[in-house]
């Protein structure tokens, strides 16, 4: 691998992937939650919106102040932090999007085709970037995407 690629996908697609990774997994479980316990769209477009904000800022800090790049070659923290910090508010806006239509199976049923694609695009990606095989890739992503689901659906339906 070219090391023009290599640098690019250390320092770029890498700390891309895992804010996409973790602001479309982590942030379903409040969103989902509040939505399934209030039947409100509107609260839950209110916790998807703090929740990816919250774990934006989170993942950034959390990636540029984990490793000033030096030794390992994977760039300006800075960069690298708010490349991982707007993949993760991404990830987490995508899906609270839906939530501002009104009526909520509506809202429900669209937040869940949305998270499908997530899953769909975020396989194709490890599979475009890193080689990996996309039904390997896909199945790896859904099952954190099922167990946060669960999770999600049991407390939601406990409230």
């Amino acid at each position: 691998m070219p090391e023009i690629e290599q640098h690019f996908l250390l320092q770029r697609v890498q700390p891309a992937m895992v804010g996409l990774i973790d602001g479309s997994l982590s942030t379903l479980a409040p969103i989902f939650a509040v939505a399934l316990a209030t039947h409100n769209p509107h609260y839950a477009f209110f916790a998807g919106l703090a929740t990816a904000i919250g774990a934006g800022v989170s993942m950034a800090f959390s990636e540029g102040l984990s490793d000033t790049g030096e030794l390992t070659g994977r760039g300006n923290p800075y960069v690298r932090g708010s490349i991982t910090g707007l993949g993760t508010f991404v990830g987490g806006i995508l899906h609270t999007l839906p939530f501002l239509i009104p009526h909520y199976r509506v809202a429900i049923v669209l937040a869940i085709i949305v998270v499908a694609f997530e899953l769909v695009m975020l396989a194709w990606l490890r599979w475009r970037y890193f080689g990996d095989r996309f039904v390997k890739a896909l199945a790896s992503v859904t099952l954190g995407g099922v167990i946060i689901a669960a999770v999600s659906a049991a407390l939601g339906s406990a409230a």
